[in-house]
This record gives structure tokens, sequence and C-alpha cells, in this order.
């Protein structure tokens, strides 16, 4: 993956994020450091729906926002209340490859005839959920996603530190994104 840095032992980990809960979040999920027992959360993150994306953390360690593709578009609010009554000052924004929220016209008859099976939809429905909500879920590229994505978080909360990420399926690990 293009601007994607590999964490496979702490001094991968840049310094702005050591000694931060975001460390700590690579340090479980990435080294399999023994799980602590936590007592509030420290770290908010935000990642996909996808149900491939397990992470390795304690219990009470982070709250987790998801939504497809890790767009946190429509989510602020939640957002806004972990750091507000959570006291939270870092965040996780962790995408995934092969997202199911890139490129959504390729599953456009999927989704439909899904509709139509699953939910007991007629096929005018389905295509006009389709056809009115996915621009606003289309991510395009991942990695890139994640970034702009970011970028947008951090001027909405500036003072919390937030470090973009990409969960890999093949090898379940998290990598950092550089921007």
């Amino acid at each position: 993956m293009p601007n994607t840095t590999s964490i496979i032992s702490s001094k991968d980990i840049p310094s702005q994020y050591r000694q931060t809960p975001i460390a700590k979040l690579l340090e479980y999920h990435n080294f399999e450091k023994p799980l602590d027992e936590i007592n509030k959360p420290e770290l908010l993150i935000g990642t996909c729906i996808d149900n491939r994306i397990q992470l390795r953390i304690p219990g009470k360690f982070a709250f987790v926002v998801r939504a497809g593709g890790a767009n946190m578009k429509y989510n602020e609010f939640k957002i806004s209340y972990a750091i507000a009554l959570g006291n939270i000052q870092h965040m996780a924004l962790i995408g995934h490859n092969q997202c199911g929220m890139s490129n959504l016209i390729q599953r456009k008859d999927q989704f439909i005839q899904g509709l139509v099976k699953n939910a007991g939809w007629s096929i005018q429905q389905a295509e006009k959920q389709f056809n009115n909500e996915s621009p606003e879920s289309e991510i395009g590229n991942e990695v890139a996603f994640i970034l702009k994505e970011t970028k947008r978080l951090q001027k909405l909360y500036p003072k919390i530190m937030i470090a973009p990420m990409m969960y890999l399926v093949e090898d379940n690990m998290l990598y950092l994104i550089s921007y």
C-alpha cells in the first residue's frame, strides 16, 4: 500500500505517537501486547463496518464508531460526545483495503438484487436508494480517503491528535498512513 508504514516494532512508531493511546493501540494489536485492565476509554477509533476488521484491544479501552468506509461524515455528534464527555484527546481513523465502499458502481446490480431478495424491496426502490445515496458513501481510493477524512476531522477538532491508519485484511495488521 503506498503511503503506509509497517509497524512491526516499537521503534517503528513515530515519535509523535509514542506514549499515547495511539501507540498502545498499535502495541495491543500489532505486537500482541498483553491486554491491560482499563477503567475508562483512552482513545476514539473510527473505522469501517466491515466484519473483517477485528481489533485486538482491551475492553473499555476505546470508543468505537463504525461507518461504511470509515466515513465519519454524519457521525460528528458521536465523535464530539466522546471528546466532550469521555475526555478523549486521541483518535485513530482506520480504513482498510478491499473496502466495499470503494467503487460502488461495480456492485450496483448486486446491491439492488440483495435488497429485493433480502429486504422485500422493489427493484425501483432499491435502484432509487442506490442512485440517491451511493455518491455520499463512495470513498474511492481507500488510503486517499482516509487521509482526506483525517484532514477534515483535524480541522473540526484541532486539539485532537488523529492518526490515519489502514488495516490490511490479508495480514490483519495496522499500518500508519503518512501525509
